[in-house]
């Protein structure tokens, strides 16, 4: 199957956090899964490491090293998505998120996340 992988999914997977559902870290662990990950959370990412409210234990620039070695491809904004975004309801305000429903919906990727605002749109939602 094909997943795009949530900004926190993916922070708490690399983190060995306990907030990681079983069922996704075990995607995220089999090699048979075509895992992406959205330029659009890395964006978020930089953006609240600048601003001191993220802490790594990977430097921004290992992220790239990791993502590679874990086979997860970084999943690019299109002009499809930034147009689809103009017609999108407002059933979640992040823009972040917006954005990986939209690439979701436009690539037929199931999304692994907790947040149930997700199932306000036509995707595919993975966690429990």
């Amino acid at each position: 199957m094909n997943f795009l992988i949530d900004t926190h999914a993916f922070l708490w997977y690399i983190q060995a956090s306990d907030q990681l559902s079983l069922k996704a870290a075990d995607i995220l662990e089999d090699p048979n899964q075509n895992l992406y990950f959205s330029i659009a959370s890395l964006w978020e990412i930089s953006i609240k490491m600048g601003l001191g409210k993220l802490k790594l234990d990977n430097s921004f620039h290992e992220l790239e090293v990791l993502l590679s070695r874990l086979s997860i491809e970084i999943l690019p904004i299109t002009f499809a998505d930034t147009e689809t975004y103009l017609s999108l309801s407002l059933h979640h305000r992040d823009p972040f998120d917006r954005m990986l429903i939209i690439q979701a919906m436009n690539r037929s990727l199931s999304v692994i996340t907790a947040d149930s605002a997700f199932d306000a749109y036509s995707i595919d939602r993975i966690w429990l």
